[in-house]
């Protein structure tokens, strides 16, 4: 099985890495600065997109689209949440998302996955307040990734949405509940589980569904 994955030098994706390079699986780890063995890819950058799929020769059994970021973090409603925050949000969370899959097309076959890795806090039934762009960006690739697999369906192509849990990562914290080692074993074990008949899932690492 040969696996590409994006923001894959830290955290979750980092360990996505580690444990699937543990396998017999071929693995291809994105970061935007292509370092450690990992290809160079900006995810809102399309020429950076043509490049990184240009790199891989071969088919691509599951595409994981990983890389994101949270940068409003700590800002005020009265003052914050500035025009270039949700520029630059939106543009690595849901435009990155879509860039990511349309340049892989090509590389992607009939029974080929896609996992999206989303978060809870995207839930409109989880409406937390605070973190307003996050939240928003990651309810507008929920979205994206629902028709995404209506789209792909006719190609025998599944896409899963996840949520990875509250893990202790740089975006997470420290004080975080769950372990990165324990949030990816069970996010495999979802992506595995995922086929046609589940295409559209919007589910947790442990398998439970979330709520949109």
């Amino acid at each position: 099985m040969r696996i590409f994955i994006t923001g894959a030098n830290r955290g979750i994706g980092a360990e996505m890495v580690k444990q699937y390079s543990e396998t017999d699986a071929t693995v291809i780890g994105t970061t935007r600065a292509g370092k450690d063995g990992l290809v160079p890819l900006d995810v809102t950058n399309t020429a950076s997109l043509c490049a990184a799929v240009d790199s891989v020769k071969d088919p691509i059994d599951l595409l994981i689209c990983n890389a994101g970021v949270f940068l409003d973090r700590g800002q005020e409603l009265k003052d914050g949440f500035g025009p270039d925050l949700w520029a630059d949000t939106f543009a690595a969370n849901v435009t990155g998302v879509f860039l990511t899959v349309q340049a892989m097309l090509p590389k992607l076959r009939d029974g080929s996955k896609i996992a999206i890795i989303a978060s809870q806090m995207g839930s409109s039934q989880k409406a937390g307040g605070d973190n307003f762009i996050y939240r928003a960006s990651k309810a507008a690739a929920i979205n994206l990734a629902s028709n995404l697999a209506v789209s792909l369906k006719d190609r025998n192509i599944a896409v899963g949405i996840y949520h990875p849990g509250w893990v202790i990562t740089d975006m997470g914290g420290q004080n975080a509940a769950v372990t990165v080692e324990t949030s990816v074993e069970g996010l495999i074990k979802r992506f595995d589980h995922l086929s046609l008949a589940t295409t559209g899932c919007f589910e947790n690492y442990t398998g439970e569904a979330m709520m949109l």
